[in-house]
């Protein structure tokens, strides 16, 4: 009987021990397969199409953006001319709140679906928008044309255009998200030019219905080329992912992205406002816009370059405080000069391109790499609350200030400043808090 027991004891070992060899076997296929998903090809044809499907994306949402202080200057001295500025600043601040708040939403169903369940219909949205906004003379139709269904469909197109950067790249994701995101400066370049010169001659309407046919081209190679790398989150769901914030490195990188974007909107929405108020000519300060265009072109590329290098988190500390020393010293001090207006919008054009272009990687380097839509999206959708508040409450600063913009200058500058400390926090706080860090 004995025997037999010790027989039986011995068959229960070697069912275990080939039962914990079958699962050993599983887990080591699964942990191949992914690392097999985890090795970004980090380039070749198929990874830079994407950064041109990219790229396409972002002329129409980002460079309609870029376009918001053109657009600002001329609705409030011709069809929003009985309206206050802080009324006129709504119009802006509400198309930059629905073009983050949006990413709660587009973000999971990028994760889950791809990009062609967003794409599309952002970019007949666009279109649309563009075109209404060509016929629109009153308040409420520029809030519902432009603001609302432009902010909206330019979301569709912003977040998915930079969450599939972050399928293909993650060493050199930090040039390749900068070089899509010259995109939107490019756009700030031509779209103001096209109503600055057609404007005047064959009207306002016609100029934006030029600009609606760049962007119809660019929205159909956009869906054609925005391709994903891994394998669709089953699990994504349709919401903000406030438990997230409960990560110390999402929670403080999400506060540092907040008051970056805060702030960057100051200087884009009235800087050719500030122009006319400088008495520089009409013509001359909405070219302003064009300039700060120009140097925010190499602005999203060059610093992409650079926090590949060095860190992105301290790319964006860097870049933060030198866009509010320039603010608080050559914006406030420029007075009625050209040259220190003019320089000053290239300037910070440049300086402030990394608000745009390293913002998402740094959300990216905090997170999974199937996370990043829904980071993405959770992040900018807190975002949007800042930039729908950030662009009245300036409006707001002038008006109490009898039009000066002495008032306006400060608060942007000191967002700048807090949006420093808040990137130099959250890099000690994610990558460590020694000098040599590349973080």
């Amino acid at each position: 009987m004995a025997d037999i027991e010790a027989h039986i004891h011995s068959d229960d070992q070697g069912t275990q021990l080939a039962l914990e060899k079958a699962v050993s076997q599983v887990m080591e296929v699964e942990e191949q397969d992914n690392s097999i998903d985890e090795k970004y090809p980090e380039g070749g044809l198929r990874a830079w199409l994407v950064v041109l499907g990219s790229w396409c994306a972002m002329i129409p949402s980002m460079g309609l953006l870029n376009t918001v202080s053109v657009l600002h200057a001329w609705t409030s001295t011709h069809q929003l001319a009985s309206y206050s500025d802080s009324s006129v600043g709504w119009i802006f601040g509400v198309f930059s709140f629905f073009l983050y708040f949006g990413g709660a939403q587009v973000g999971p169903i990028f994760d889950t679906h791809g990009p062609l369940p967003v794409v599309v219909p952002g970019s007949i949205g666009i279109i649309i928008a563009i075109f209404c906004f060509s016929a629109s003379t009153e308040y409420y139709q520029i809030m519902l044309s432009f603001s609302v269904l432009g902010g909206i469909s330019s979301c569709c197109l912003f977040t998915p255009a930079i969450s599939a950067i972050g399928h293909w790249f993650n060493i050199r994701r930090g040039i390749a998200t900068g070089i899509a995101c010259t995109a939107g400066g490019l756009g700030g370049v031509f779209f103001p030019l096209i109503i600055i010169y057609i404007g005047p001659t064959l009207g306002f309407a016609w100029a934006l219905r030029v600009i609606g046919i760049i962007c119809f081209v660019m929205c159909g190679l956009a869906c054609i080329l925005l391709k994903t790398r891994l394998k669709p989150d089953q699990t994504g769901r349709i919401a903000v992912d406030l438990q997230a914030l409960r990560e110390p490195n999402y929670a403080f990188t999400t506060l540092a992205v907040w008051l970056v974007e805060f702030a960057v909107f100051v200087p884009y929405t009235y800087i050719c406002s500030y122009g006319i108020y400088a008495n520089i000519g009409v013509s001359l300060s909405y070219k302003l816009c064009i300039f700060l265009n120009v140097g925010a072109i190499p602005g999203r590329a060059f610093p992409g370059l650079l926090a590949d290098r060095i860190g992105r988190f301290n790319v964006m500390a860097l870049t933060a405080l030198v866009c509010a020393i320039m603010t608080l010293a050559l914006w406030y001090n420029a007075g009625t000069s050209d040259a220190a207006i003019i320089s000053y919008a290239v300037l910070f054009g440049f300086w402030s391109g990394a608000a745009i272009s390293l913002t998402p990687v740094c959300i990216a380097q905090v997170c999974r790499t199937e996370d990043i839509g829904k980071r993405n999206g959770t992040t900018f959708t807190l975002v949007s609350f800042g930039t729908l508040t950030a662009i009245p409450i300036a409006g707001a600063i002038q008006e109490h200030d009898g039009g000066a913009f002495w008032g306006l200058i400060i608060f942007g500058g000191v967002l700048y400043l807090a949006a420093c400390v808040a990137f130099v926090v959250a890099r000690g706080v994610a990558g460590g808090w020694r000098w040599k860090v590349k973080f």
